[in-house]
């Protein structure tokens, strides 16, 4: 969402890294990434259907990896809904692992 936008644009702790197709511009895909200074955060990548075979979403999460690494993170976190079986596959196809915790959250911004 456009909010998301906003909030990486303004922030030097995150950052969004889009990928795109042809010399038309179109957006292949993306991937927002942040540190806060304990630990890399991948909120999302999500890529263009007609281009998943081509392993982009592969190449953005590793973009993002190298911008967190840079930063100083040793380790990446993300979220993934419980019943998304073929967005865990994915991220266990790069390396990535189950780990046991509970995650809990409260809205603070008068917004939500």
């Amino acid at each position: 969402p456009l909010d998301d936008i906003e909030s990486a644009r303004a922030n030097v702790s995150s950052e969004i890294f889009v990928a795109t197709a042809g010399n038309g511009g179109d957006v292949a895909g993306s991937v927002m990434a942040g540190y806060d200074g304990h630990r890399g955060w991948v909120y999302y990548v999500a890529v263009a259907p007609e281009r998943r075979t081509l392993r982009l979403g592969k190449r953005l999460m590793q973009h993002a990896e190298t911008w967190l690494r840079n930063l100083g993170a040793r380790k990446v976190m993300l979220m993934i809904r419980e019943d998304n079986e073929e967005v865990r596959r994915f991220y266990e196809g790069l390396g990535y692992g189950i780990e046991k915790r509970t995650v809990m959250s409260c809205w603070i911004d008068e917004r939500s």
